[in-house]
């Protein structure tokens, strides 16, 4: 309120009184009406409110008492009402305040302090008024929360409680004022109750306070909010509880935990679990200058599961091996809860079928292996899986904290390495980290980063190596062979770029453009009046391509005939014996492309499937060639494969010859075409005119009679 907007009714029978009171408080900023008795202030009140009304004692018609009694009768105990009297007995005094005043001024009236007077009661009726708001907002709050309510005092004793909506253990019956909570409510709950308090006492303020209690229809949690409340000088403080039933809330969280730090399928921690638990131990390892272990385990082949009986199946393999390694763990050593502390080996899943495990306290390395064999010994086990037997194998990569890492990332790339390395080194086995394996994996990663932009760059260049047809003694085709010349590190060895192109998918947009190169080069030599065959590599990934077939078909619509394209596959595509290869080849012998199977014999016992190829040559493995000279039973070998060959309608290229004796003995078996060091080094295309001019000679040469070393 401000005293410009006050407005005061004045009523009394003395018109000289009632003119010095008005100047007095209109002098003061308030708004004044006057009446000459009470009935008259009765009629004015009804018709306008006033914010305060001042009654002369004794007026006609209606008194001041009278007119007080009318006035707090009809409208209401808050409004302020001063009964001006000339009579100082107690008695008046006494009738005054019985009459419903809420003061009384005393004549003669001290007219320089009646503004003070007034504008204090003024500030007593503001007061009582948001008294009374406070009130009706704290009593609406109250009826509208769900909270328990309750006072205790500094000893823990019950002074109030709010009755609430809904029973409660925390709100005792009304008898129970006075009992202390340890009367009322379980240890636990008291415990947390008291330790509010206290934290209150000391901050005036405890949030967050959880407790749970056991009751006969369930669990329940209870969190607390305890303010301190100030009772005045002399009097003990005494404290205001809060209580919500969290219950629901709690619920929610564990499931949500759950989710969040725990794999559906399995039931083991997840990667963030895992991640942390990791975190925790390294600083428990740190403190206490202990060494821990991280084991990286991965299945071999696990894709060829999903990919043959289906990823229900799969899911099926994963929550056998999750329990197979959990009882690889002793139960001692089982950390079976997340926020479990033990010491010992805990297992997490990060993901398909990688696996982890942390071997806390590890007094020494050989403490790791002894758990990485009992895990491979007990994956080989047999899975029953839908009528068939499934045989798993693992290969596990080993890092220790501190020796190689010293943070959770850096012992988890570590293993990580290692693990990769043991499936390099045959797989179903483990290995521990070195830093070569890392010089190892960052030189690959350069590797495969610079490769995926040496097309672009144009860093491929092809060489071609002839191919003799002894029939004639000269050239009859080119294989045609990928270099990659390395801006920095020089000319690369397809062996060491090859695999990366093909496990990265590059081999697609490489393999397309040494086709493309070769037989534009072929059309050259033709230009030039030499017709001569060219022979492409082809990568399993590049016949396994959808889009591969029409790739031939555009780079043959450029001009080269199909009959001039030889394309060589490998015994790794024999092996796999897919349909879809089959019909790829069969697509690509119907467009007149001629294939040949590359490195024949490495793997002879699969030559019963030759039959089902459409081949048009066998190149005979150059590691028979080599020994030829010196092993009989490669010797064996080489008759064997060539004899089959003409059997089954093949023609015979040999690889890798380097001697003149290997060349008589490969033709004295009726191999049909000879290539290798002997005959020339893999050429630049522009070093190709001058090699046909000098490749003469060779039938003479090798067919000369000498005394051969064949049984």
């Amino acid at each position: 309120m401000t005293t410009a907007r006050l407005r005061i009714l004045v009523a009394d029978d003395e018109p000289t009184s009632r003119l010095l009171m008005a100047a007095a408080l209109s002098k003061s900023g308030y708004e004044v009406s006057l009446a000459e008795n009470g009935a008259e202030a009765l009629r004015q009140f009804r018709a306008q409110p006033f914010d305060m009304v001042m009654l002369d004692v004794e007026m006609p018609v209606l008194d001041g008492y009278q007119a007080c009694v009318a006035l707090r009768a009809e409208f209401g105990p808050e409004l302020p009402i001063v009964m001006v009297t000339g009579m100082e007995d107690t008695a008046s005094i006494e009738r005054a305040f019985e009459a419903g005043a809420t003061d009384f001024i005393s004549k003669p009236i001290n007219w320089t302090l009646i503004r003070h007077r007034v504008k204090y009661l003024f500030r007593a009726y503001e007061s009582l008024l948001e008294l009374r708001t406070t009130n009706a907002r704290t009593t609406a709050i109250l009826n509208a929360i769900p909270d328990q309510m309750f006072e205790l005092d500094m000893d823990g004793c019950y002074v109030d409680y709010q009755p609430s909506h809904q029973e409660s253990p925390l709100t005792p019956p009304g008898t129970a004022i006075g009992s202390p909570v340890t009367s009322i409510l379980a240890a636990e709950a008291c415990d947390a109750c008291m330790t509010a308090l206290h934290q209150a006492y000391e901050t005036g303020l405890s949030t967050g306070q959880q407790f749970r209690l056991d009751q006969p229809q369930g669990t329940s949690w209870f969190e607390l909010s305890v303010s301190l409340k100030i009772n005045g000088a002399g009097r003990k403080p005494s404290f205001i509880f809060l209580s919500r039933d969290i219950t629901e809330r709690k619920e929610a969280e564990q499931k949500i935990a759950r989710l969040a730090y725990f794999d559906g399928l399995t039931g083991l921690p997840n990667r963030t679990s895992f991640h942390e638990r990791l975190a925790r131990e390294i600083q428990r390892a740190q403190y206490k200058e202990t060494k821990l272990a991280i084991m990286f385990l991965d299945l071999d082949n696990f894709k060829n599961i999903n990919d043959s009986l289906g990823h229900a199946a799969g899911d099926l393999v994963l929550q056998s091996v999750s329990d197979t390694l959990r009882l690889a763990i002793r139960p001692s050593d089982m950390a079976s809860r997340f926020d479990s502390e033990e010491k010992g080996a805990s297992l997490a899943r990060l993901g398909g079928d990688e696996f982890t495990v942390l071997v806390s306290d590890l007094e020494r390395q050989e403490d790791a292996l002894v758990l990485a064999r009992r895990f491979r010994e007990l994956l080989r086990r047999p899975i029953q899986l839908e009528g068939r037997e499934v045989v798993l194998t693992v290969s596990i990569g080993i890092a220790v904290y501190p020796d190689d890492g010293e943070t959770a990332e850096a012992l988890l790339k570590f293993a990580d390495t290692a693990m990769y390395h043991a499936k390099e080194t045959g797989r179903d086995n483990f290995q521990f980290y070195n830093e070569r394996l890392t010089q190892k994996v960052m030189q690959q990663l350069n590797l495969e980063n610079s490769l995926r932009q040496a097309v672009e760059r144009d860093e491929f260049f092809l060489v071609y190596q002839p191919q003799i047809d002894m029939q004639t003694g000269r050239i009859s085709s080119f294989e045609a062979l990928i270099r990659w010349n390395h801006p920095e590190l020089g000319l690369i060895s397809p062996a060491d770029f090859i695999p990366i192109a093909e496990k990265t998918g590059l081999i697609i947009p490489m393999g397309e453009w040494v086709l493309r190169t070769a037989c534009a080069e072929a059309l050259k030599w033709q230009a030039s009046g030499h017709f001569m065959q060219i022979a492409v590599n082809l990568s399993p990934v590049q016949l396994k391509d959808p889009g591969f077939l029409n790739v031939v078909k555009h780079v043959l619509a450029d001009g080269l005939a199909p009959q001039w394209l030889e394309l060589e596959i490998t015994e790794t595509l024999l092996m796999e014996n897919s349909k879809t290869i089959l019909v790829v080849l069969a697509e690509l012998r119907a467009l007149g492309v001629k294939i040949a199977l590359d490195d024949f014999g490495t793997g002879y016992s699969s030559m019963s499937y030759l039959k089902h190829l459409p081949l048009d040559t066998i190149k005979v493995d150059q590691s028979f060639v080599k020994s030829m000279t010196d092993d009989e039973e490669s010797q064996i070998i080489a008759r064997a494969i060539v004899a089959l060959a003409k059997n089954l309608g093949y023609s015979v290229t040999a690889e890798g010859v380097e001697t003149l004796e290997q060349a008589r003995i490969l033709n004295s078996l009726s191999c049909e075409f000879l290539q290798g060091y002997y005959f020339s080094k893999p050429v630049i295309a522009s070093a190709i005119p001058l090699l046909l001019k000098s490749a003469v000679g060779w039938k003479e040469k090798i067919s000369t009679p000498e005394l051969l070393k064949i049984s």
